[in-house]
């Protein structure tokens, strides 16, 4: 009896310990249990952490704005320079813009843009840039004829951003580029010695004044990725038209078709049965997709006239068109 009551308290005492430890796992798997939370729950938040894009402005050196698609926009018109076509000046709206475009994408920041530089400059930028990891995705020239000869820098870097930005400033340090010129830059107004009314009916929506230039731009129905990101209309993947009025209700115009590899004879065609120049044809970038052709163009003609041969190229691309908005 004596060894029977032994052998229970035996197990009452096992069990007694199995309790014990049991708890205590549980006591600390419930106390790391939050922690795991917690960290799950910081996660999110990092990825959706906000650039500050008054530190990208100061490293610039001017103020930048916010474009549809979450694009942070510097413009850079180089009113520096006294560039002529056929016997017309060229407004910096009109051709001369250099631009940066900033956009987060997952932790990191993407900026592509467009340098509009002399060709004594290009190589002292080019090297700047590679200096500091950014890419030269293009080199080129957009018009012909013009004077002096200009060429046009595209570029793409990712990373963080206000050390992205201190690359870029160093580079267009290497050229004329004025930062801060706005009183000489592009200006938003109203004026211009054309037809407005007239040229928004052809193409279907309102364009916009910029410097008493005349802008309207399409972007393409489909999506544009680059290394599988989605790239906004607005870091320049929409097809962009450009009036300068001229006299007596004519206009310069240029700008460029964004096009699939399909789309560009039946738009090159197109341009040359209504009179108009196309200047260039080539890429802008290295790994979109679908991959994408730009085509530049240039005429000088009866502004209402040459919008609706533009109006009749954008008509063969895949664009979003007035009717298909909305």
């Amino acid at each position: 009896m004596k060894k029977h009551n032994k052998i229970i308290i035996g197990l009452i005492l096992v069990f007694g310990i199995l309790a014990t430890g049991a708890c205590s796992f549980n006591s600390k798997e419930n106390q790391a249990q939050p922690q795991n939370q917690s960290s799950n729950q910081d996660t999110p938040a990092m990825a959706t952490q906000k650039t500050n894009w008054e530190d990208v402005e100061q490293v610039i050196g001017k103020s930048g704005q916010m474009k549809e698609g979450d694009v942070f926009y510097f413009s850079l018109p180089r009113s520096d320079l006294q560039v002529s076509l056929n016997g017309i000046q060229l407004k910096p709206a009109f051709a001369l813009g250099s631009w940066l475009a900033f956009k987060e994408m997952n932790d990191k920041v993407m900026v592509m843009g467009d340098l509009v530089l002399t060709q004594e400059e290009v190589n002292p930028v080019m090297t700047e840039l590679i200096r500091g990891g950014i890419e030269v995705t293009a080199l080129h020239n957009h018009l012909m004829g013009e004077s002096p000869d200009i060429m046009y820098m595209h570029i793409e870097g990712h990373g963080n951003p206000v050390d992205l930005a201190e690359t870029l400033r160093k580079g267009i340090g290497k050229s004329q580029t004025p930062i801060n010129d706005d009183k000489k830059g592009d200006t938003a107004d109203g004026q211009l010695p054309l037809n407005k009314e007239q040229l928004d009916e052809i193409f279907g929506k309102k364009g916009t004044v910029s410097n008493q230039v005349y802008k309207m731009s399409f972007p393409r129905v489909e999506e544009i990725k680059e290394n599988g990101m989605i790239i906004p209309p607005t870091m320049g993947t929409a097809t962009a038209i450009n009036f300068q009025p001229t006299g007596e209700g004519k206009a310069a115009i240029t700008g460029d078709f964004v096009l699939t590899a399909k789309e560009v004879n039946p738009v090159i065609r197109t341009l040359r049965e209504h009179g108009i120049e196309v200047t260039a044809l080539h890429n802008h970038m290295l790994s979109e997709e679908p991959r994408l052709f730009f085509v530049h163009f240039w005429a000088n003609d009866d502004a209402e006239k040459l919008a609706k041969g533009l109006r009749k190229a954008i008509d063969k691309t895949n664009s979003k068109l007035p009717d298909m908005e909305g």
